[in-house]
């Protein structure tokens, strides 16, 4: 198969990279990076997430930040909301998107939003439902796609039910996340290969964590496969909690670097992109980890 001509980036940064920073970010620096992501070109830019404060203390400001953006007429900014509850909230903060998010692992699931997986899709039932009487679209997400820190490797055929089961709810899109990491391109290709039996390639997405190294390499297979949408998060904000010191999410700059390097469009400007990079590491205290911020920011990392 050819490779697609266009791609899109979904930003995830503002959330899932911010979620687990230690200490607390502002609610402004928030919203000048979301802004800062959008002059950059980038179309899709996940703002933050409608969850409980007692379990991610970071997002607790959703509503504010939310509620601060200066909306850019062509841009979307998605939340996440893990139930009604944080539906609701979110529609009355102004969401025009939001986020659900399953587990391909039973015990995953159980870990990280305390229920299994059949009663999690019972739970996005009227999620969905109250969003689409909202006119609010709504994407899927499905954790551990290609392994699980409790279960180990995932058969495609577990992330193929669950990934029907959010598209058949009335997800617009699937975004298949390798949250620890540990996929490498041919299990991205078994995978693809067989979620795409129960939902179209054209509506998944792939969300590769870096934690090996991978995750370059998984785009590039994913992109062979036909997959035209990717997760990533500037300046690899978001570490892995499940390996202690590793990368997480896939840094936006080198996945830009990738296509750029393809001859694939993405409307994003790489100079711009990397300002935002330095900008926020700076703003956070850190380097940044992403390879293009090093190899080509140089003596530009001093002066931010």
């Amino acid at each position: 198969m050819s490779l697609p001509a266009t791609v899109k980036i979904v930003e995830v940064g503002p959330r899932d990279g911010l979620q687990n920073e230690p200490t607390p970010v502002a609610a402004a620096t928030k919203v000048e990076l979301i802004a800062r992501l959008g002059q950059a070109g980038l179309k899709t830019i996940e703002a933050t997430a409608f969850v409980s404060p007692k379990w991610v203390p970071q997002m607790a400001d959703h509503a504010a930040v939310l509620g601060a953006i200066e909306r850019r007429p062509d841009v979307a900014y998605p939340v996440l909301t893990p139930n009604l509850q944080g539906f609701e909230a979110a529609l009355a903060a102004g969401a025009r998107e939001v986020a659900i998010f399953g587990a391909a692992s039973e015990s995953f699931s159980r870990r990280n939003i305390n229920c299994g997986i059949a009663d999690s899709l019972a739970r996005f039932e009227p999620v969905v439902a109250a969003a689409q009487r909202a006119g609010v679209r709504v994407r899927g997400y499905v954790s551990c796609a290609l392994g699980c820190p409790y279960e180990g490797r995932i058969r495609p055929a577990a992330v193929a039910r669950v990934a029907g089961a959010l598209f058949e709810l009335g997800c617009y899109q699937i975004s298949l996340g390798d949250t620890i990491g540990v996929g490498t391109p041919e299990a991205a290709k078994r995978l693809i290969e067989t979620v795409s039996a129960r939902v179209p390639v054209d509506r998944l997405a792939g969300h590769y964590h870096d934690t090996y190294g991978m995750a370059i390499a998984n785009i590039y297979a994913s992109l062979q496969c036909g997959v035209s949408v990717f997760d990533a998060s500037i300046a690899g904000l978001g570490g892995c909690p499940y390996a202690k010191g590793a990368s997480g999410n896939v840094a936006t700059e080198d996945v830009l670097y990738l296509l750029g390097g393809l001859g694939i469009e993405t409307g994003v400007d790489p100079d711009s992109l990397l300002d935002c990079a330095l900008w926020i590491s700076a703003a956070l205290g850190r380097r940044p980890t992403s390879k293009v911020a090093l190899a080509k920011a140089g003596s530009r990392l001093k002066a931010h």
